[in-house]
């Protein structure tokens, strides 16, 4: 566990930057001693995913890492950490500001929403999901499609800023936006008494970007398996891209800033 009272961040996606199915191996053990040993010097090691809390939980028993992080963003918003019996609980009021604020933005935006669903059911391939708890998303037959169904999404949210969404390959979900995992970010620094100068975040998708952002890390990196638009994103704001793939090239993230062995 980190200490009582971390005095810097580690903030990292979970799929494509911490693992990697198609690597091996999947994740790196000498990523985890660099994490280990950065929290016995004060860091707070923190998984921010667009995963479940449950989904997450799952993905850690499946790679075979057996560290529990002292917090877990999940959904891209939600905040946690491990309670009594390492039960996962909400940490802070965040949660439930998230949730109130995404209610109202469907009850709010409900013109808009229906629009962004008659073109897309209308006008191409992809489909528009809205669940029983009142998620709504989209998915594309490509990333071309999806790219088109962004820019249509976009001219509405140029009128009605509330029109957020979280975007990874094909798949989109929309929020209020609001709540991403830069907002989640710098919540949690906050309720920790620490700045964006003390958070370091990497990831390497487009729902990534918003805590790949120095107004919310002031340390950021991608890995070698980052997307084009991330690795041009994180180079135009003076951060580090690896050579190497997820876990490897966080190897090389965490040896950039702040030292120690190289892979």
């Amino acid at each position: 566990m980190s200490a009582r009272k971390p005095t810097f961040i580690l903030s990292f996606d979970f799929d494509g930057t911490l693992v990697h199915p198609e690597s091996t191996p999947i994740f790196h053990p000498m990523l985890g001693q660099m994490i280990q040993q950065l929290r016995t010097q004060g860091a707070a090691w923190v998984i921010n995913t667009g995963r479940s809390l449950p989904q997450t939980l799952q993905g850690l028993a499946q790679y075979g890492i057996f560290m529990e992080p002292d917090y877990i963003i999940a959904m891209e918003c939600d905040i946690h950490k491990p309670g009594l019996f390492s039960k996962w609980t909400d940490f802070g009021p965040w949660n439930k500001q998230a949730r109130k604020a995404h209610e109202r933005f469907v009850k709010e935006h409900r013109a808009s929403l229906d629009a962004i669903r008659h073109m897309v059911e209308s006008q191409t391939q992809a489909q528009f999901l809205a669940g029983e708890y009142g998620e709504l998303g989209i998915v594309g037959s490509s990333e071309e499609e999806l790219d088109a169904i962004c820019a249509y999404i976009d001219t509405h949210a140029t009128q009605f800023p509330d029109i957020g969404y979280h975007r990874n390959g094909i798949y989109l979900r929309f929020s209020h936006s609001g709540y991403s995992k830069g907002t989640a970010l710098s919540e949690l620094a906050r309720l920790l008494g620490l700045t964006a100068n003390h958070c370091f975040a990497a990831g390497d998708n487009l729902n990534d970007l918003s805590m790949l952002n120095p107004l919310h890390a002031r340390m950021i990196a991608t890995p070698g398996n980052g997307l084009p638009a991330v690795k041009q994103h994180v180079q135009n704001h003076g951060g580090f891209v690896a050579t190497r793939y997820a876990s490897e090239g966080m190897i090389e993230a965490l040896s950039h800033f702040f030292g120690g062995q190289k892979a």
